[in-house]
């Protein structure tokens, strides 16, 4: 497996290596030991699937707080997505700035997003479905967001994103500006 640090610290893409032949290819796509080495320790207690039929729908931006905050890997098992991570960790030198990188099952690369960033995507291509597997259980109480198109933050969204696609809660979530600190840098752990 290949980890690549992005520009945001905590953020790795990780890119399996497939062994192939004329029936096709094998891959390991999460080894603990591995991923301990690279991204730290984690203990993943849920996994969830998402299918988005239309080109162009956003989902996001996403996160829960403490004590259910969430580390979370992505990857794109049909279609493409754009997927997209902003650090809201208070005292990090990139508060408020985002990384995205484009998931495909032809590439196989999975996205590792910890705790303290908002996660959002945008589909590339028809019927794209993500799998994602999150270190804390899903909790409506501690479930939050961050507008998708804050100005602040700036996201270079694909041309092809429709705002029409967002859901009635991704449609009123706070600005950055408008978040309380739910996450400072010092305090958090890998996952």
């Amino acid at each position: 497996m290949n980890f690549q640090q992005l520009p945001i610290p905590g953020l790795i893409e990780i890119t399996p290596r497939r062994h192939g032949d004329e029936r096709g290819y094998f891959a390991e796509i999460f080894r603990l030991d591995l991923f301990c080495q690279e991204a730290g320790e984690a203990t993943f207690v849920q996994e969830n699937e998402s299918l988005s039929s239309r080109v162009g729908t956003i989902r996001g931006l996403h996160f829960q707080t403490e004590p259910f905050a969430q580390g979370k890997l992505v990857r794109c098992t049909a279609g493409a997505v754009f997927d997209v991570a902003v650090d809201l960790r208070a005292g990090s030198a990139t508060f408020g700035r985002w990384a995205a990188v484009e998931l495909t099952p032809e590439k196989g690369n999975q996205l590792w997003i910890p705790a303290g960033f908002a996660h959002g995507f945008c589909t590339l291509k028809p019927d794209t479905v993500i799998n994602y597997k999150v270190t804390a259980y899903y909790s409506a109480q501690h479930d939050k967001g961050l507008a998708w198109n804050d100005p602040a933050i700036a996201i270079a969204w694909p041309a092809l994103a429709d705002a029409e696609t967002l859901s009635a809660k991704d449609r009123v979530q706070p600005l950055l500006a408008d978040l309380p600190a739910h996450f400072r840098m010092e305090s958090q752990p890998c996952a």
